[in-house]
C-alpha cells in the first residue's frame, strides 16, 4: 500500500420550531421492507475488459510475451475490494490474494476456449484470522502484502507495520484456520516497506520459501529453521522496488519490480532469474516484460505463473489499487511467454581424410 486517503466528514444540524395548541395524531408508522441480508462471504463482481495498449488496439504483444487478456475488477457489495496485494493459484482455475486491510479475497478465473482470460466469477471476501480467532483490527494488523501457497496446501502470509508472516492451514470447506507464527528474516523494516515479496522454494526443501523486501534483499527461510540472506534481486535502478515473485521450474524464479514517479507515472517489470542462489553480479534475466509508456500500468504488486496454451508460461499479474487513490484499478492480467528456440548445433564438420 502507498499513499494515505484523507476522509472528510461534514454533519448537519437542524431545529424544529415549536407549535402551540394542541397536537394532531401522529401518523401510522411506514414499514419499509427489510432488505435482503447477505449471507456468507460471497460478493458480486463487476469486470471490465481493458486492452494492452488503448492507442493502438492492434498490439498484441510485448516482445515473447503475448497478452492472453486482462480485466479490471470492481464489486457494488463491499467498499473493501481494495488493495490486493498478491495471489496464488488454486485447483480448477482458483485464485487467492490477500489485501492491506486485512482480507482474504477468492473468485475463479473464467477463460474463453483459447484459454484467454475474460473474467472473474465466484467471488468471496472473509477477514483474515488473528491468533485469537478474531479478524485482523486495522492498518497496523492487518496489511498483508504477500502470499504463498506451501507443497502441502499450507498457506503463508507477510505482513508490513506489523513485520511478521503467519502460516495458515486450510480446512476441506477451503476455510483458513487461526494463524501460527513462521520464521522472517531477523532485520528491522521500514515501516511501510515491509516483506512484499514472498514464494515457496520447493527447490531448497519442502518446507522452504523465499522473502524478499521492496529495496530487493532476499532471505531463503524454512519453517524448520532460520532465515539465511542470499543474493539480492536488486531492481533496475534506485527508483525500482521488488513487490513480488515467485519460483518456477526447478531453480528459477520470476520477480516482480514497480516504480512510480509523477511525470511517468506506474511502471512494471517482469524478470525471468534461472537461479536466484548465484552471485548477483552473475545473475541475468532470461527474458523480461517491462510495461511502461502507452501500455496498460498500474501498482502491479501480485505475481503468479500457471501452464499456459501450447506450452507456453501463463503470467498472471494483479495490481493494488491504493483503494482507489490516483484514478488506480484492481487490475489483473495474463500474458502468455513462450521461450525463443534455441540455435541448433553447429553441423559436425566430416572427418579429414588421411594423406597416404
Amino acid at each position: 500500500m502507498i499513499g494515505l486517503r484523507g476522509l472528510i466528514a461534514l454533519g448537519l444540524a437542524g431545529g424544529m420550531l415549536a407549535q402551540c395548541g394542541p397536537k394532531p395524531a401522529p401518523p401510522p408508522p411506514v414499514v419499509v421492507p427489510a432488505a435482503p441480508v447477505k449471507v456468507g462471504p460471497e460478493i458480486g463482481l463487476t469486470v471490465t475488459p481493458v486492452p494492452l495498449n488503448a492507442s493502438n488496439p492492434n498490439q498484441t504483444a510485448v516482445g515473447n510475451f503475448v497478452y492472453a487478456g486482462g480485466i479490471a475488477i470492481t464489486s457494488a457489495d463491499t467498499s473493501r475490494l481494495h488493495g490486493l496485494s498478491d495471489l496464488v493459484l488454486t485447483d480448477a482455475n482458483g485464485v487467492e490474494a490477500v489485501s492491506d486491510d486485512g482480507d482474504r479475497f477468492s473468485a475463479r478465473l473464467q477463460l474463453d476456449a483459447t484459454g484467454r482470460l475474460i473474467g472473474l466469477t465466484d467471488g468471496k471476501l472473509t477477514p483474515l484470522l488473528g491468533v485469537d480467532g478474531q479478524g485482523l483490527r486495522g492498518k497496523t494488523e492487518g496489511d498483508a502484502e504477500g502470499l504463498t501457497r506451501l507443497a502441502n496446501g499450507e498457506r503463508l502470509v507477510s505482513f508490513e507495520r506489523d513485520h511478521r508472516i503467519w502460516r495458515y492451514a486450510v480446512g476441506p470447506t477451503g476455510l483458513w484456520s487461526r494463524p501460527a507464527v513462521a520464521p522472517k528474516p531477523a532485520t528491522v523494516f521500514p515501516d511501510n516497506e515491509g516483506m512484499e515479496a514472498l514464494t515457496a522454494y520447493p527447490a531448497a526443501g519442502p518446507d522452504a520459501y523465499l522473502v524478499g523486501g521492496e529495496e530487493g534483499e532476499v532471505w531463503l527461510c524454512r519453517l524448520s529453521s532460520s532465515c539465511q540472506p542470499i543474493p539480492p534481486q536488486s531492481p533496475i535502478d534506485f527508483t525500482w522496488g521488488l513487490s513480488g515473485f515467485t519460483a518456477f521450474g526447478g531453480k528459477a524464479l520470476a520477480t516482480l519490480h514497480r516504480a512510480y514517479d509523477p511525470v511517468r507515472g506506474w511502471r512494471a517489470q517482469v524478470r525471468f532469474i534461472a537461479d536466484p542462489m548465484t552471485p548477483a553480479n552473475k545473475q541475468y534475466p532470461l527474458a523480461s516484460l517491462t510495461l511502461e509508456g502507452a501500455l496498460i500500468r498500474d501498482n502491479f504488486e501480485g505475481i503468479a505463473l500457471a501452464a499456459g496454451p501450447n506450452g507456453a508460461t501463463r503470467v498472471y499479474l494483479l495490481s493494488d489499487d491504493n483503494g482507489g487513490e490516483m484514478n488506480q484499478r484492481t487490475l489483473l492480467l495474463a500474458f502468455d511467454w513462450t521461450p525463443p528456440p534455441t540455435a541448433p548445433p553447429a553441423p559436425t564438420p566430416p572427418p579429414r581424410k588421411k594423406r597416404r
